[in-house]
């Protein structure tokens, strides 16, 4: 009778862990390399709603092959042989379960086919969406991916990408590669260090293969964050990278500050006034061929520090310190780029310096 409890047991545990695995990685066929069957499609339109297994799909979506081309132009899939396009008003979805009020970061690759403005709508439901630009390509690659938190609403959503777009020709649109979700904890404070998550550990998925890192929308796009504990207060994305793909100074992860002045990461903390504080910091560049001279401008209230870094483009780092008196119980650290830079390699990439390890005490 043991046995056979046991039995159920490891059954049910196997059953419980096939159903969470998808939570902290890849959506299942999220890469979409099990398409439609021919008799699904017509030409690359999919004409069955749920032609493409684990998803299903509205409106004109098309099934693109790596190696498409549509006239003079070819089609480059993010990942993988295969992925999917959405057309005017298009969509694709999946149904997920999670847990009931916690944290989320989807993660997706996207890339720009026709327009110059496209933009996408991804939403997990009624009250959580946000409209991602796309028109900005900052890798050379044709495409790069994205990052969007939320706070599960319900045990399971509904996860939708839409192109609400509107061209001329219905079948441009983006093309949609590569889909993961994973669940974030909040970030706990570690000793000697008044700032959470201040290595940029505890962040959105990046894919094993992508070697472009992960782009994480600014705060007037995704009210929640991916990058836990800190903002992205400005117009622009940050490029959240790992040590597999770049020169990342200290642990696995890090910041890289692609666009300037208009990329600018920061987190407020408590504090004393007329106490003392030190921020140390460390910047670098990632090993992606950006060189130049670089500029990191670092704030805690009134209080700038600019932090020159000479880039060869083949990774280092060098620490800094900024030592301030608190005027205020409430002080918001801030980084940006003081430049704007392109890789040398002259595909037109934007880059910029790295920023890690801040601690404050």
């Amino acid at each position: 009778m043991k046995s056979i409890s046991l039995a159920v047991a490891l059954i049910l545990l196997a059953s419980l862990n096939i159903a969470l695995s998808f939570i902290n990685g890849p959506l299942p066929n999220g890469n979409f390399e099990h398409g439609p069957k021919p008799s699904q499609m017509k030409g690359t339109k999919i004409i069955d709603p749920r032609a493409i297994p684990f998803w299903e799909i509205s409106g004109y979506v098309e099934y693109i092959k790596s190696g498409h081309r549509q006239g003079d132009m070819l089609l480059v899939v993010p990942e993988g042989a295969s992925a999917v396009r959405l057309g005017d008003e298009a969509s694709i979805k999946t149904k997920v379960k999670v847990a009931n009020g916690m944290f989320y970061s989807i993660s997706f690759s996207a890339g720009r086919t026709c327009a110059q403005e496209e933009k996408l709508n991804v939403s997990t439901g009624p009250k959580n969406w946000a409209i991602l630009p796309i028109q900005t390509v900052y890798s050379s690659d044709g495409w790069d991916s994205y990052s969007w938190g939320f706070v599960a609403q319900s045990n399971e959503i509904e996860i939708v990408i839409h192109n609400p777009g509107s061209e001329k020709d219905p079948a441009c649109g983006p093309l949609i590669d590569s889909v993961a979700l994973v669940a974030l904890y909040p970030p706990k404070l570690q000793r000697g260090n008044l700032l959470k998550n201040g290595n940029f550990e505890n962040g959105p998925y990046i894919f094993p293969n992508a070697s472009w890192g992960v782009l994480i929308p600014p705060n007037i796009e995704d009210d929640h964050s991916p990058l836990l504990g800190w903002s992205i207060e400005s117009l622009k994305a940050v490029k959240y990278i790992d040590s597999d793909h770049f020169g990342v100074p200290e642990g696995k992860r890090a910041v890289e500050l692609v666009a300037g002045r208009e990329s600018v990461v920061s987190q407020g903390v408590k504090t004393i006034v007329g106490k003392t504080y030190v921020l140390t910091f460390l910047v670098g560049d990632a090993k992606n061929s950006c060189q130049g001279s670089m500029m990191v401008e670092a704030s805690a209230g009134a209080v700038v520090l600019q932090v020159p870094y000479e880039s060869k483009g083949t990774g280092g780092f060098k620490s800094a310190k900024l030592t301030f008196k608190a005027t205020s119980t409430h002080t918001r650290v801030r980084f940006l780029s003081s430049f704007y830079h392109t890789k040398s390699d002259h595909s037109g990439s934007l880059c910029g310096p790295v920023i890690d390890d801040v601690r404050l005490t």
